[in-house]
This record gives C-alpha cells, sequence and structure tokens, in this order.
C-alpha cells in the first residue's frame, strides 16, 4: 500500500512540474509570515516596519471567514505610521495568473490551543489558500472531510488566529480518490444530525468524465492560472448568507462556453442543465462576467411569470446584493433599457413585459401614442444595433415563441442563450408550445442553433447529485386489467395508496404528491380520503390519518398574483371554464377542512398565500413533529402527509422530504421528467431513490422519456436511471446477512444477536458496525418498495425477523457508541492501523432513527404497559426495552429509559403524565445519587461539587480555574493533588459528556486525551 508520506512526495513533485514552487523552508508560523511580508512588499511596492507589518496582520487575520474572503479578492486601505495611506491587495487580483504559486508541506501551526501539521497547503502571493490532506489508500476520503470539520470547528485553531483564516478551498485524496470543497463559518461548514453533508465536489471533464485520481486532478485543476480563475471567478460569495460557494465542474464549463461565445461573437446557444442542478447560479455568473465586457450593451435576464421573477431576483440578489433592481413595470425596464448606469448593464425582467415594450400594437404603446408621447419601441430605437445579451432561464415557457421573433426582429445584433432542464426534440415538440409564427422553430436547436454543455439527468444520478427513481406500476387484481394510460377506480387507488403510503415514505418520515388528471379528479380523491379514512378509524380508533391537502388554480375573477400563477397551467386554466362556481364551491371547501385541520385562516380570494402554506408545509416534514408542536402547541396537526395536485408543484418544486409520487394522470417526455424530479433530492441513506406509484401503467411512456433525456447514454439510460428490482435487492440482503453471520462465526459465536457483546477488541467491534451496517442500508431500501409480493415479503422476515434485527440494531448501537466514545477519546494522536480503520468509520446513525418513533411515542407505549393488565399491552417490558435500544434517538438516553421501565410494574395504572412526571423524576433521583457515590469516592462537597457541574452544563465550557477551587479544601501537595484531579476527572468525565446531550464542552479534550 502506498505511504500517506509517498502520495505528498508524489504530489510535491507534480506541481513543481505545474511550475510550483516546494518551499521546505516554510515549516512554522514565522517563516509563513516571513515569506508572506516579502511577497506583499513586493507586490504593493512598499516596505512596512515591523511595527506597520504586525499591525497590518492585525488588520486582516480575522476568524470570519467570509471577511477574509472578501479581503481576499479586493483592494483595501491601509494607514502607516506616518499617517500616509496604503492602498494594497494580498494578491494580484487584476491577473491571478501573475501571482506566485508555491507549495508547503508538513507546516507546524502552534496557537494558544492548537498544535497541529498541515499535510501539503499552497499559496499564492505567500498567501495560504489551498489545503490538500492526503490519506492512505482505502481509508474514505469522507472521513478526512469530518476530520478537517471537526478540527476547524475546535475552539482556537490556526484557522482563527493566523494567515490559514484566508484558506479557500480544501482537498481530500488517498490518491485514487480525489474530493474538494470550500472553506466556510462555522454555520456553513458542518455535518448535523442528519449526517446531510456540507457539499463536496469531485472534477470532472467537459463531457462530465470524473478526474478523481490525484495526478490526473492535479493537472486539470491545480496549474497555476486554473486555480487562480477557480478561486477569483468560479467561486461565489453570497452575501445574504454570508458563505462562500463552489461551482460545479459542469456550471463552470457552461458558463466558460457562453462568454467564448460572446467573446467570439458566434451566434446563440443553449445550456441543457437538468432540474436540480443549479441553473440560477450559472446564469447568475454568467451575466457578472459580461458586466465587465465593454463590448456588450446590456444583458437581460429574461424569466417567465412575476413570483419567478422575483424568485430570480431574490436568487440574483442572494449572490451580491444589490445586484439587480426590481423592474416594477414595463415603463421601468423601458428606462433602465436606456439607462448609462453601471447599475443597470445587467437586468432581470419578465418575458411578458420584455414583450410588451418591444409589442407596437400593445395597448401600453397605443395609448402613449395618442397623447403624443413616444412609445417604448421609439425610446428604444437607440439600442437596436447595439449587441445584446439575452439569457433565458427555462426557455420553454409558455409565451416563448412570439417573444423570441420580436427580440430578434427588434435587435438583429442580439445573442440569446437559453437554460433548460428538459429540451424540446422532434419527438416531444409541440409547435403550439414554443414557435409563434414560423413553424419551422420546433425545437431547442431550431431556436438556440447550437448546444454549448449538456449535463443529463444520467449525469446527475451518477454524480449523486440527484437520486435513482423506483418506479412500481401498480396491477389490480383481476382478470381484466386496464389498458396502459386507462384510469382505474379512484377507490381501488385510495385503498392502495393507503396501504402503501407508510412503507413509500420510510414510516412517514418524508411526504408525497398525488398528481391528477382534472381539477374535477381533485376534488373527487380529496373527498375520497376524508370518506376513506373515517370508515378505517371507525373500524381502528388506534389508526393515524393521513394529513391530505389538495391545490389547483381557483375559477373565476381572482387577483392579479394568481393570473401570473396561472399562465403557466394551461391544462387547469381550460378545466376551470366548465363549471367554475362547483369548482370554487368544492376549492373553498377543501380550503375550509385545511384551516380546521392545521388553524391556519386562509380564504379562496388569497390563494396565493394559501398555496405558499402547502409549499411551506410540504418542506417542514424536515422538523421533528415534537418541535414543530413546540412552535405551535394550540394546532391539532402541523405536518402534510399528501398533497393533491393537477398540474401545480409538479415543475421547479423543491424538498428534501419528498420522497414520492402517486400519479392517476398520463404523463411523457419533459412533463414526466419534470414530475417525477420532485422526489429525486438527495438527502441520507434514509432516502435510498425517488419513489413513483403510477396507476396508469405508463411504462412505455417512462421508457421513452428515459431515452430521451439521457443524452449520450441513452443505452445504459435504464441502468442508470431505475434501482435495482427488489428480488436483486433480496438476493444482496441475503448475501449481507450471511456475510454478517461469516463474520460472527470466525469470531466463535453463535449467530444469536446478544453474542455481539462477547466480541473481543476494537477491531472486531469495527468489523461488526460495518458488516450490519450494509445489512440494515439494504432493509431500509426493502422497507421502501411498495411492489414486494406477500412471497418477497416472507422471504425478506425469513432472512431477518423484525425481532432480530431490532435486537441486532440495538447491539450495533451499543457498540458505535462505545466506538464512537473512544475515537473522541483517542483524538488526533495514535497513527496504528486501527486508529485508521477507527478514523475512517462512519456511523451512520440518522439509518437506525425511526420516524414514527419518538421521545412521546416511547411515553405512550410504557403508559400502554402501565394501564393494561400483565400480558394485555401493546408490547412486553422485553419488547419495549428492544425497541428503545434499537433507536439512535436514545443512544445517549437508553440507558436510563431501561432501567425506568424495569422499574414499573404492568398494570400499575399510571397515564400518560404520569409516566411523563415519574421518568423525570427518575432521571433526577438517578442524576443526584450519581453525584452523591461521586462526591463520597472524592471526598468532596456535595453541594460543592453540584455547583461545579452545573456550572460547565450551563457555560458548556471546562474551567481549569475553578476545578482548582473545587480540590482546594483537600489542601493537597502538588504531586497528590494532581494524581486527585486525573482519578476524579475519569469519573467526571463521562457524566458531564451524558448530561450534555451531544454538545461539545469546550476545553475536556485534554482529559479524553
Amino acid at each position: 500500500m502506498t505511504k500517506e508520506n509517498q502520495i505528498e512526495l508524489d504530489l510535491i513533485a507534480k506541481l513543481c512540474d505545474l511550475k510550483y514552487t516546494h518551499r521546505p523552508d516554510i515549516h512554522d508560523r514565522a517563516t509563513l509570515e516571513a515569506n508572506f511580508r516579502e511577497k506583499f512588499q513586493a507586490l504593493n511596492r512598499v516596505t512596512l516596519t515591523d511595527g506597520e507589518f504586525s499591525r497590518l496582520l492585525d488588520e486582516i487575520v480575522t476568524p470570519d471567514v467570509f471577511t477574509a474572503a472578501q479581503t481576499l479578492r479586493t483592494r483595501n486601505a491601509f494607514t502607516r505610521e506616518d499617517g500616509t495611506p496604503l492602498n494594497y491587495t494580498l494578491v494580484n487580483i487584476d491577473d491571478w495568473c501573475k501571482n506566485t504559486f508555491e507549495v508547503v508541506n508538513q507546516l507546524r501551526i502552534n496557537t494558544d490551543y492548537s498544535h497541529h501539521r498541515f499535510d501539503v497547503i499552497l499559496l499564492i502571493n505567500g498567501v495560504p489558500v489551498v489545503q490538500i490532506e492526503l490519506k492512505t489508500l482505502g481509508i474514505n476520503p469522507r472521513r478526512a472531510i469530518e476530520q478537517i470539520v471537526e478540527y476547524k470547528n475546535d475552539v482556537g485553531n490556526g484557522f482563527t488566529r493566523t494567515l490559514l483564516c484566508f484558506m479557500q478551498l480544501f482537498i481530500v485524496s488517498n490518491k485514487h480518490s480525489t474530493y474538494y470543497f470550500a472553506n466556510n463559518n462555522a454555520r456553513h461548514f458542518s455535518f448535523n444530525a442528519d449526517e446531510r453533508f456540507l457539499p463536496i465536489y469531485q472534477h470532472a471533464a467537459p463531457d462530465n468524465a470524473k478526474i478523481t485520481g490525484l495526478d490526473e486532478f492535479a493537472e486539470a485543476f491545480l496549474a497555476k492560472c486554473t486555480l487562480g480563475q477557480m478561486i477569483s471567478r468560479y467561486m461565489v460569495l453570497v452575501a445574504s448568507e454570508q458563505k462562500l460557494l463552489m461551482m460545479r465542474p459542469y456550471q463552470i464549463y457552461a458558463v466558460k462556453n457562453i462568454v467564448k461565445c460572446i467573446d467570439e461573437n458566434s451566434g446563440n446557444g443553449y445550456v441543457w442543465h437538468t432540474t436540480g442542478s443549479g441553473k440560477t447560479l450559472t446564469s447568475f455568473k454568467a451575466s457578472t462576467l459580461l458586466k465587465a465586457n465593454p463590448a456588450i450593451e446590456k444583458c437581460l435576464f429574461v424569466v417567465d411569470r412575476k413570483d419567478l421573477d422575483r424568485q430570480t431576483r431574490e436568487e440574483f440578489n442572494r449572490f451580491q446584493e444589490g445586484c439587480v433592481e426590481a423592474n416594477t413595470n414595463t415603463g421601468a425596464l423601458v428606462q433602465r433599457l436606456i439607462s448609462d448606469d453601471a447599475a443597470d448593464k445587467v437586468i432581470v425582467c419578465t418575458i411578458q413585459k420584455l414583450g410588451l415594450a418591444l409589442d407596437e400594437n400593445s395597448k401600453r404603446n397605443k395609448s402613449r401614442e395618442k397623447r403624443g408621447l413616444a412609445t417604448y419601441a421609439d425610446q428604444l430605437e437607440a439600442l437596436r444595433d447595439k449587441r445584446m445579451v439575452f439569457i433565458f432561464d427555462e426557455c420553454h415557457r409558455s409565451q416563448f415563441g412570439e417573444n423570441h421573433q420580436a427580440i430578434k426582429a427588434f435587435f438583429p445584433k442580439a445573442q440569446l442563450f437559453g437554460f433548460t432542464g428538459t429540451p424540446i426534440f422532434e419527438e416531444n415538440a409541440t409547435y403550439k408550445q414554443i414557435s409563434g409564427e414560423e413553424k419551422t422553430l420546433k425545437t431547442t436547436q431550431d431556436l438556440f442553433q447550437q448546444s454549448l454543455h449538456e449535463y443529463t439527468i444520467s449525469d446527475a444520478i451518477e454524480d449523486r447529485n440527484v437520486l435513482k427513481f423506483h418506479v412500481d406500476y401498480y396491477k389490480p387484481d383481476g382478470k381484466n386489467p386496464p389498458k396502459p394510460g386507462e384510469p382505474l377506480a379512484k377507490r381501488a387507488i385510495v385503498d392502495a395508496i393507503l396501504a402503501k403510503h407508510d412503507a413509500a415514505t420510510g414510516g412517514r418520515k418524508f411526504n408525497a404528491i398525488f398528481a391528477t388528471a382534472s381539477i374535477n379528479d381533485a376534488i373527487e380523491y380529496h373527498a375520497l380520503f376524508e370518506q376513506v379514512q373515517a370508515e378505517i378509524m371507525r373500524a381502528d380508533p388506534a389508526y393515524q390519518p393521513l394529513n391530505i391537502a389538495a391545490v389547483f388554480s381557483p375559477p373565476g375573477d381572482v387577483s392579479a398574483d394568481v393570473r401570473q400563477i396561472q399562465e403557466d397551467l394551461p391544462n387547469e386554466l381550460e378545466d376551470n371554464k366548465e363549471e367554475p362556481d362547483t369548482k370554487k364551491a368544492a376549492l373553498a371547501a377543501i380550503i375550509a377542512s385545511y384551516n380546521a385541520r392545521f388553524g391556519t385562516n386562509h380564504r379562496i380570494e388569497e390563494f396565493d398565500l394559501y398555496y405558499q402554506d402547502v409549499q411551506q408545509r410540504i418542506k417542514d416534514q424536515q422538523w421533528p413533529e415534537a418541535d414543530l408542536r413546540k412552535a405551535a402547541p394550540h394546532v391539532a396537526q402541523h405536518k402534510l402527509d399528501i398533497t393533491i395536485v393537477v398540474d401545480m408543484l409538479l415543475t421547479g418544486f423543491d424538498s428534501k422530504y419528498l420522497n414520492t409520487l402517486y400519479v392517476d394522470k398520463n404523463l411523457k417526455h419533459h412533463g414526466l421528467i419534470q414530475a417525477f424530479s420532485r422526489t429525486n433530492r438527495v438527502l441520507n441513506d434514509t432516502k435510498p431513490f425517488g419513489h413513483i406509484l403510477d396507476f396508469r401503467g405508463q411504462q412505455d411512456a417512462v421508457d421513452a422519456a428515459i431515452t430521451l433525456f439521457s443524452g449520450a447514454k441513452g443505452e445504459s439510460a435504464r441502468q442508470i436511471w431505475l434501482v435495482d428490482k427488489a428480488p436483486a435487492v433480496i438476493d444482496k440482503l441475503q448475501d449481507a446477512k450471511a456475510a454478517l453471520q461469516s463474520f460472527m462465526e470466525a469470531h466463535g459465536l453463535s449467530g444469536e444477536p446478544e453474542e455481539i457483546a462477547k466480541l473481543k477488541g476494537d477491531e472486531a467491534r469495527i468489523g461488526f458496525v460495518k458488516a450490519f451496517k450494509d445489512v440494515q442500508k439494504l432493509q431500509t431500501q426493502l422497507d421502501q418498495y411498495t411492489d414486494l409480493t406477500p412471497e418477497q415479503q416472507a422471504t425478506i422476515q425469513t432472512i431477518l425477523p423484525p425481532d432480530e434485527l431490532n435486537a441486532f440494531r440495538g447491539q450495533y448501537l451499543e457498540t458505535a457508541k462505545r466506538l464512537r466514545d473512544e475515537r473522541a477519546a483517542v483524538g488526533d494522536h495514535a497513527g496504528d492501523e486501527k486508529s485508521e480503520e477507527m478514523e475512517q468509520l462512519d456511523f451512520e446513525f440518522v439509518l437506525f432513527a425511526s420516524a414514527t418513533i419518538d421521545y412521546d411515542y416511547i411515553m405512550k407505549l410504557i403508559a400502554d404497559f402501565s394501564t393494561r393488565k400483565p400480558g394485555r399491552a401493546t408490547m412486553s417490558r422485553e419488547q419495549l426495552v428492544s425497541l428503545i435500544a434499537a433507536d439512535a434517538k436514545f443512544i445517549d438516553e437508553r440507558e436510563d429509559i431501561t432501567d425506568y421501565v424495569m422499574s414499573l410494574q404492568a398494570g400499575e395504572g399510571l397515564d400518560e403524565a404520569a409516566i411523563h412526571k415519574g421518568y423525570q423524576r427518575f432521571k433526577a433521583a438517578k442524576a443526584a445519587r450519581e453525584l452523591a457515590e461521586l462526591s463520597a469516592k472524592h471526598g468532596l462537597s456535595l453541594e460543592a461539587l453540584q455547583g461545579f457541574v452545573d456550572g460547565v452544563l450551563a457555560r458548556h465550557i471546562f474551567d481549569g480555574e475553578q476545578l482548582t477551587e473545587l480540590l482546594a479544601p483537600l489542601e493537597l501537595g502538588w504531586k497528590a493533588r494532581a494524581q486527585k484531579e486525573l482519578a476524579l476527572m475519569s469519573d467526571l468525565v463521562p457524566l458531564l459528556k451524558k448530561r450534555a446531550g451531544g454538545r461539545e464542552i469546550s476545553g475536556l479534550q485534554a482529559y479524553e486525551d
């Protein structure tokens, strides 16, 4: 195996080939600062005194990553000792290629709290901007990333007090696998409880092929000018969030090609970037780079619909505050178009307003003519021969066709660029949709001449930027199944959805959209769900009904905001022409039912507020029910399980916690892809795929859409897009369980879960964690399959019966917790192979936390156990304990809850409130006992020890001076005092960590090591 230091030497040799200067003489803070001083003085043609340089460092070094990133990119001011101003830059910001590029390795940075060594650091003009962390082959780079995050968030680390604050990028590699990610302040730079990951990237070639080997990566990404461009042009500083964003490779290639096309004046072009790939950021970057191009008069970013206009403007202003102003009306747009102000060079506007400005026959223009005023078209005449750039977001929206003609006619020198997630080809072209007067302009290629870059859904799935799909083509029982595309009976569909919803959504961890064919269908389904669920509740009072909402555009006279929404929903508009009063009454009843359930007061007259509330509630799925209840305790319900739609929400709506689409309408081509893509945003391993349950037997339509939108990968598209069928996953589960069995036998154990406790040594425990996690991942995947036959379900139960699975999960959590605590205690010190194994362990606790089993649920079950006669409760004492032990949410509290359950008597008759209070009393008494035993063991006053512990937990800071005060009454000599301190802390550290509930206590590290 190639050792880490050999990988490091090879990389340095490679960087020297790329004309970096290796600086082995820079090995600590002093030499790093001396080199920076020399480079700074040369660049700014100045000689600083020692006092001035020291003051400069004080001014520029900051713990705030965002401020440092701005300082690195701008011209700054400094007052010299004689009072004269010095305007300086840290690097040559006009031409980043003209900076000096150096590489240092094994740099040690010592601060008050930190003694850390860095593998490789790249300096631009003496400023450390890239840190490269290397691992031996086989170590998962994800663990290296986690280490960087842990270290960087450590109190007093080198990044807050030294020139390392200018770090822009981190790169991790084990020679064969290389990732990079942007530096950020702590709130944008962490793993959270759900293991949602900070954005990491792999580099890729223009054809989206991955560049993962370290040598190839260095060649493609670290060449001096390329790295300078990556940092100066292709990182975005998001002002509103104080966040650094790295553009993805495909975004960079698209921007480069647009800019090249404009520089060479080589016609129009389109960018095919799939849904969910960040088109707004790409177009923003293209338009800001055009700001600096003197040959371009104006750049218009053209969107459809008012709400999209607002959304895009907010998004642009998020990337750079105040960079885009609102155009409230067509007159304001015309004024900005003819303005010479630099702030008016890039304009976001809607296609509708642009159309009105250019249309000689519009009412507005005719009225201006009558009043003897210049028409908009007259005012814009001066721009006719200027070079204009139009960038169209989602370039196949409703009014594109005729406006395309008008723009081409009015601005003959204009260049047009379009972004689309679903291009129009011959196969899915509808002339009416995009072509205006000329029937020849049917496809995206016709309209925009050339493709500038493609990043298809196949590429995005391979990159894990979006998930694969699991499509369940529902087959009703009976001898005469309907033909493809034919509707089934609505009652059968509602029954099927209610039967399958919990499985599809991982026990309601996620939620669903139900796409119906017409407004009448949506109304009928909403009523049916209410009726059927009421029937189920009468038969089974314990049934928890699903929360159902419906959204479709209201008929009749509506507000301007709603009209804007409706422009993109031609089917609903058409639908609403029939029996509008009946539909309006039905929608009012649906909103009233929603208000009753969620404690809201929406009205049909303000439909857009209701629509926004529904969208927010779908997104609120991410929060635990207990948190939502705390925020609104008076409301009966907080979450939405299923939202019934006709056309709304099927394009453009994003939520990571939406994983299921039920389909009872005919979909095809781009409409099908857009609808499916609502479900496949990446979260973590609890969401293995986007789930589609199709009630219209549309397999041919799905296959056709997959082939059409897969770009060059058409042949292998099905393998890329669709998850394995159930039998293949069951086979994998069988293999994973057999591997777990073999592992246990190899360690002299029978196959029983409780035997895991007998495993000796960390190596064996690590082996178990890896083996069982493979089993759990496959089990999670199969749990969400809705098309399992009774035989397949029986097979899964045979491989791993529920009680055995729960028992194994409990053993896993026990073992993982032990290893996790041990890893935290070892810290950064050990370098042997076992600690390397331990370092790369990714416990993925999120796989072991149920959405439905929370603290309240457990308390309910305990109350049930207490109130029923022995043997009559939903669960026995043993099953309750096993359930608690198998869920990661209780990992730090399971011992207390288990002890409490063991102390109760079956049939004792305590209700839920009494159980809650009893548990709090039980915990308080147990905590008091633990502390009393500790104070007695160490000869300390209980009151003083309680005060000390309370003080640490209140501030989450461990203060050594207060420890000295606590031990002072013992009047020990220095040697005995040091021994007493270590003995006391070995008992106190676990107690403090447990009571901190997972929150870090600063300063405790010294005793853990």
